[in-house]
């Protein structure tokens, strides 16, 4: 059933994703001929934005399917990292644009030009409605994996992105402040930043196998207090995605005959699963073959 649930997800994941990217691309195209025409850099950026959320969401869709895959003799996790790559992309490329804009918008500090608000407003609330109706598709779908999340951050900052914009082009209307422009694409660079910093530091964790987060002491103490086990130390955790933690280590165990380990690792098991939500650990038994006891070796 579990597979089957996840297929359905995945399924419903790429269809949602479709209409986001076709919807996105069009609004992209929309904001660039209005940026042109009114002479407006904050909705020039948020175009250029979009374009490249369009990119993005394309590359998780790729993902989507490729992760879906199953597993191979040359690919014994299957390609589940898929969508981590994935996220990571998205999210370095969100932050060189943001770079990018924000110092387009020092420039146009320095350079000031003049701007058409009222179709700066129009153009703007049309992008707003549309990432704010993207960023309701891909909601649902984002909880529980990094880069159906990505995908939504994107949709979401455009959504902030838009409304900023629209805010500005009210203040050039009523108030002729053309420096607000400027400041808007600012505030929105620096809000994007923020915001897919956390997904690329997250991103590389995984792909650098740091350790998964475990609370080493409680699944020592759960361990060793398994009838038979003396200590487990040398252990190693890591993520293949977000969601799946996998673990090796050493147990020493009292003496007993090899017929007995099996009860044992069944337990090891069932504690790791059931308490810390690791999926699968390998487990080296030996009795007091290493010198080093410590629960992770530095």
């Amino acid at each position: 059933m579990k597979a089957k649930d996840s297929s359905v997800n995945a399924t419903g994941g790429i269809g949602r994703m479709t209409a986001v990217a076709v919807l996105n691309a069009l609004v992209s195209a929309v904001e660039l001929a209005g940026g042109i025409l009114s002479g407006s850099l904050s909705l020039l950026s948020d175009s250029l934005h979009n374009f490249g959320d369009t990119a993005a969401i394309l590359t998780s869709w790729a993902a989507l399917r490729v992760a879906g895959k199953g597993r191979s003799v040359r690919k014994t996790y299957g390609y589940q990292r898929a969508e981590i790559l994935a996220a990571f992309v998205n999210a370095a490329f969100l932050l060189v644009l943001s770079v990018f804009l924000f110092a387009a918008a020092v420039g146009r500090f320095r350079n000031p030009t003049r701007v058409d608000g009222v179709l700066m407003m129009l153009i703007a609330a049309i992008g707003c409605v549309a990432n704010l109706l993207s960023s309701l598709l891909l909601k649902s779908r984002a909880t529980g994996n990094m880069n159906v999340r990505s995908s939504y951050l994107h949709m979401l900052s455009d959504t902030v992105s838009s409304f900023g914009v629209l805010a500005g082009g009210m203040a050039i209307r009523l108030w002729g402040v053309p420096w607000v422009d400027p400041l808007v694409s600012m505030l929105v660079s620096l809000y994007i930043i923020r915001e897919t910093w956390l997904i690329v530091r997250q991103a590389v964790d995984i792909l650098m196998q740091s350790s998964a987060d475990v609370d080493y002491r409680r699944l020592k103490s759960d361990i060793e207090s398994i009838p038979g086990v003396v200590n487990i130390h040398h252990v190693h955790t890591w993520r293949s995605d977000e969601r799946t933690v996998y673990l090796e280590g050493h147990v020493d165990l009292r003496d007993m005959m090899l017929s007995e380990t099996g009860e044992i690792y069944a337990a090891i098991e069932r504690v790791l699963k059931e308490t810390h939500g690791i999926a699968h650990a390998t487990i080296q038994f030996e009795t007091d073959r290493c010198a080093d006891k410590e629960i992770v070796k530095l």
